[in-house]
């Protein structure tokens, strides 16, 4: 079993306040177009027309090599923080997303990381879990690269 990790909490609400992003600068504001701006909180397209923010996000605590830093938007005003159980709206959206799983150590486990169908994630973050190295995986854009979510085991 597996769920689904959103950016916590309490960062995104310091970046909705104006904390300053990854690389120290200020969160730019936008509007959303709708489809394809996704909130990293909510899990949710921001709907089109709303205010969001744009940032640069390292989901590490730590720089190091594979501390993989990128944009990101969120919602601009406060959105709840997504615990559901099945995949969240943002990950049923594109066809597929890439998928590498970490070790406790935030290195990226080699032999782990494809490009998924999405309608392959689950049994593909089964496979990744199946190896006793892998601590949790990352989903990102398949085009872009872009941070989504964190998969954690349960």
């Amino acid at each position: 079993m597996f769920k689904i990790t959103a950016l916590p909490t309490e960062e995104v609400r310091a970046l909705q306040a104006g904390q300053p992003d990854a690389y120290g600068a200020m969160p730019e504001r936008a509007t959303s177009t709708g489809k394809g701006n996704p909130c990293r909180h909510c899990l949710q397209n921001i709907p089109e027309g709303d205010e969001m923010l744009i940032l640069a996000y390292r989901p590490f605590l730590e720089t190091h090599p594979y501390a993989e830093t990128g944009p990101i938007f969120l919602c601009a005003a406060q959105c709840e923080r997504y615990e559901g159980e099945e995949l969240p709206e943002i990950l049923t959206t594109s066809p597929d997303y890439l998928i590498k799983g970490y070790g406790p150590d935030d290195r990226i486990v080699y032999g782990t990381g494809a490009i998924t169908p999405t309608d392959q994630i689950a049994t593909a973050v089964r496979d990744i879990f199946a190896r006793p190295d892998v601590g949790y995986i990352h989903v990102r854009s398949a085009r872009n690269n872009c941070y989504q979510a964190r998969i954690d085991r349960v």
